[in-house]
């Protein structure tokens, strides 16, 4: 293996090789690994635990970042008018469902990727770069369209006439930071694959910092450097600006640093059997997202039907779960990352050891989180509101927060599971089911039909989610069936 690796970057320092070696080993050893995949053990592999945790960390930190990021986009922009906090608010349910679908598209480069990099085929890995810099790019392109249309017609959407003009400067600033977005997401699953975490944590750390202090001074204004108050068009430019950063620092750090040298310094071929595969991967990921995020808007109109109180619950609920959802999320890529890399190599034995200490990890970190959240739920309310109404529809949402956490644990394990397998044509009717048939039904009927309120909006969403996390774990196991037959066959 040493020597196909060394004859495939043959114009690249020997030094480098060898340090690029080292660090792949930590991350998936090459060492000859027993074929017993008909008596695979289906438990938690302590030998995967400290490499999750050393690639799921940065992750997960900047992961967090966005979440720093948006708590303090919103609390700025709500503490300079209640028009402004009202039009970011509809300017952002507009966007949420199309940087989803973005975000489910460049996720396809990561099993591909990892694939090729775990069998040492770095020469194909590169040009997957450059495919999917192409797909990514064009989608966004492309999703610019109806965003596009929806700008200039935007009165068809029935929000208040006074919130338009608001709106529209920070609407069109998010419209044209699309496609820097998806620079950025491609240059970071594509660094994920590698199994590089860190620097793309950083740039994430310095962009939402960046962001912060362009907050400050555009939203409301710095007279010492002659900038005026612009509101919420400010907080559109700062977003536009960091989100450019994102792109050119990414783009720098891929393609001059050392670490990813091996891989970028061979010039790759872009073909067209390339993009479609990348394209026949992302679709069916990014639908599951949409599918996923549409269950959450869906109940949130729920909610409004109800009254603007239990509305104002939802909301503060829904940005305390994601510090659980960010974190869990972080384990699952991790997780996604290493096997698609062993299953690039054909080591599927330890495929489910992999997804199985990534789960075991994930429930650990899931009990110590809710534990906390449950714990502390009074004062991280009073960080959102000062309503005690507000408070007290908190505290009756709490016994279903804590049993949808074991179904969202699941099921964002496995789905990542999945896409490091790049076995994802299923989760998109999975998905449907879940949220489609189970969740938003079953919100509906215990909300208004069996008349529990907001409280039943919310006793919808855990069985969802767990059934969308049965749905995907019987699809890996499926998978694993069909790796022990080929095994047989062989």
């Amino acid at each position: 293996m040493q020597n196909v690796f060394a004859q495939a970057v043959t114009d690249v320092p020997v030094r480098e090789c060898r340090k690029t070696m080292l660090r792949f080993r930590q991350i998936a050893p090459f060492h000859s690994l027993p074929r017993d995949n008909l008596n695979r053990k289906m438990k938690p592999n302590t030998s995967h635990l400290l490499p999750i945790i050393r690639l799921s960390i940065p992750l997960i930190i900047g992961q967090l970042g966005i979440i720093v990021q948006q708590f303090a986009d919103t609390a700025m922009v709500g503490h300079y008018g209640t028009s402004e906090l009202s039009a970011a608010g509809f300017v952002s349910t507009v966007f949420n469902m199309f940087i989803f679908f973005l975000l489910g598209i460049s996720y396809s480069t990561t099993p591909v990727v990892g694939s090729f990099f775990g069998r040492g085929e770095m020469a194909a890995a590169s040009g997957t770069l450059h495919e999917s810099l192409v797909v990514n790019v064009c989608t966004a392109l492309v999703v610019m369209v109806p965003l596009t249309w929806l700008y200039i017609d935007m009165e068809v959407l029935r929000q208040p006439a006074e919130l338009l003009p608001v709106a529209r400067p920070y609407y069109l600033c998010l419209l044209l930071s699309l496609p820097f977005l998806s620079v950025f997401n491609t240059l970071k699953q594509f660094s994920d694959a590698l199994g590089e975490t860190r620097l793309p944590m950083w740039v994430m750390v310095a962009a939402n910092a960046l962001n912060i202090l362009l907050n400050i001074v555009l939203i409301f204004g710095c007279p010492a450097l002659l900038v005026p108050a612009m509101g919420l068009t400010g907080a559109g430019i700062a977003t536009l600006v960091s989100r450019i950063f994102m792109a050119a620092a990414m783009g720098i750090v891929v393609f001059r640093h050392k670490v990813y040298r091996p891989v970028v310094s061979i010039p790759g071929r872009t073909t067209l059997r390339g993009l479609r595969r990348l394209w026949l991967i992302g679709l069916p990921i990014s639908l599951q997202l949409c599918l996923e995020t549409a269950s959450f808007n869906v109940s949130g109109i729920f909610m409004g039907w109800i009254g603007a109180v239990p509305l104002a619950a939802h909301q503060v609920m829904c940005t305390i779960s994601t510090l659980c959802f960010q974190v869990i999320y972080g384990v699952g890529a991790a997780a996604a990352v290493r096997i698609s890399q062993f299953a690039g190599r054909d080591e599927w034995a330890e495929v489910p050891r992999v997804a199985y200490t990534a789960l075991a990890l994930a429930v650990c970190c899931i009990v110590v989180l809710t534990f906390g959240i449950v714990a502390g739920i009074r004062p991280l309310t009073a960080l959102f509101t000062t309503s005690g109404e507000v408070s007290l529809m908190v505290l009756t949402l709490i016994l279903p927060f804590i049993f949808y956490q074991a179904g969202d644990c699941l099921q964002i394990i496995f789905a990542n599971v999945l896409r490091g397998l790049a076995r994802v044509r299923t989760m998109m009717w999975s998905a449907f089911v879940a949220y489609l048939v189970v969740s938003i039904p079953l919100s509906y009927v215990f909300a208004f039909v069996f008349g529990f309120g907001a409280v039943g909006v919310w006793w919808g969403i855990p069985f969802g989610l767990t059934t969308a996390g049965v749905l995907f774990h019987r699809e890996f196991r499926k998978a694993l069936r069909e790796n022990d037959r080929k095994d047989v066959g062989k």
